[in-house]
């Protein structure tokens, strides 16, 4: 993500101006026409024309290669020009409120990147590079992506009350759809009627539909009835169609099987072809129950920096280990010594956590460590960390899956809308004034 530009103010441009007149040298001179200059003031930041340029020039390309049309210059410079306005107001309410993406965040999320591309982090420099992309400029616009993205989940995702009402609606609709939500296993009988029939064609086979109706409701196996009267091909197979899926059964039979019960057979159903007869012989939800492998977990963070390098960040979660070992309690020493703000002010605990929760590897070491063992210091793409599974267990997760589901889609059907409001509303309450 493209690091904030300096917060310069009209009086730094003013005197920047001060500056440009006291030099002589015509080199100096020379050299601070090339500053870059203003495409919109926002609020107290800047939009550069670099910036803009380095937009058009991207969609231009993008343009080319792919064969669709750009608008008027005019028309699309104003519309970039805008998108970088709403961007740096973006930026600039995330860094009213801490936004920040550190080093670490941000090479783990391009490592993660590179992975999903077969590319070793540190080839990635020299792959972008050939695509004429320039590396340090790829790392603030990720850093920047990364930044509006939380800013999203805060002031949009996290303002979005789903209502109870709502979650209720949503059950109501999943459980009204139990026929798509279900297989069934049917038996079939058909009384065909000729191609064209007559109406007396038809009284015939009612009649005879009647009467196989009279012997099951006294006692006749339906197997039985439809080796003897079914003219459908599985009459020979005592009218078994097997296991068909709900959203795939035929309108006849859809219509049919949600108004009877297993082991329930429907009265004759009138079509084209003749009068059927549907028997429900089993059925079962296609919405499982949900069963994950859940664990406890706390940790220990160290995070290395200019002061703390790897290897002293290595000593220090060692020291933290031999002392908790020997008897010092681990959520005391986590909150002196973690830097994840996540999980420090709780003792360094994360709580019961789903498989895929963390990154890969930090889930090895807990997925192959015995329950209450403080695992040897290793390092993530986050830092250096120390961990300790505190429990394992089964979880049914089935209701809770069907709420986040229904959270999800109540949350996403209003997404769109919000985020639009939410922009509009502050673009409106920006100071903005554009230069070209």
């Amino acid at each position: 993500m493209i690091m904030k530009i300096q917060q310069f103010t009209k009086n730094i441009f003013l005197l920047l101006i001060i500056i440009q007149s006291s030099f002589n040298s015509a080199a100096a001179q020379e050299e601070l026409i090339e500053l870059d200059s203003i495409a919109a003031i926002v609020n107290e930041g800047l939009v550069l024309k670099s910036q803009l340029d380095f937009q058009i020039q991207t969609i231009t390309r993008r343009a080319s290669v792919e064969g669709f049309q750009l608008p008027a210059r005019d028309i699309m410079e104003e519309q970039i020009l805008e998108q970088l306005i709403v961007e740096e107001i973006q930026l600039q309410r995330a860094g009213q409120i801490g936004i920040q993406i550190s080093d670490q965040m941000l090479n783990g999320a391009i490592t993660m990147i590179a992975e999903e591309n077969n590319i070793q982090f540190e080839n990635l420099p020299a792959m972008l590079a050939a695509d004429g992309i320039d590396y340090g400029r790829y790392r603030r616009d990720l850093r920047n992506q990364l930044i509006l993205e939380q800013l999203r989940q805060i002031d949009v995702i996290g303002r979005i009350n789903v209502s109870q009402r709502e979650l209720n609606q949503c059950f109501e609709s999943l459980d009204s759809n139990v026929i798509n939500n279900s297989d069934y296993n049917l038996s079939h009988i058909l009384i065909s009627v000729p191609e064209s029939a007559t109406a007396d064609e038809f009284r015939k086979a009612q009649v005879i539909a009647d009467q196989v109706i009279t012997e099951l409701d006294n006692g006749a196996e339906f197997g039985e009835m439809a080796i003897t009267y079914s003219d459908s091909q599985t009459g020979i197979e005592r009218g078994f169609l097997g296991w068909r899926k709900g959203d795939q059964l035929p309108t006849l039979f859809s219509n049919i099987v949600g108004t009877i019960k297993k082991g329930e057979y429907s009265k004759p159903i009138q079509a084209v072809s003749g009068f059927h007869i549907i028997r429900i012989n089993d059925m079962r939800s296609t919405e499982e129950r949900s069963e994950i492998e859940q664990m406890e977990v706390r940790h220990i963070l160290i995070i290395p920096n200019q002061i703390i390098d790897n290897a002293t960040a290595r000593q220090r979660l060692n020291e933290a280990r031999e002392q908790i070992i020997n008897g010092k309690e681990f959520g005391e020493i986590a909150k002196l010594l973690s830097e994840d703000p996540g999980s420090v002010n709780e003792g360094g605990s994360m709580g019961w956590v789903n498989p895929g929760t963390f990154v890969t590897e930090f889930e090895n070491i807990a997925n192959n460590i015995d329950i209450g063992t403080i695992s040897q210091p290793f390092q993530s793409r986050f830092g250096w960390h120390i961990l300790e599974v505190t429990g394992r267990r089964t979880h049914d997760n089935t209701e809770e899956l069907r709420e986040s589901n229904c959270r999800a889609q109540i949350t996403n059907s209003r997404l769109a809308n919000e985020s639009e409001l939410w922009i509009r509303r502050i673009r409106d309450q920006a100071f903005v004034e554009k230069r070209l």
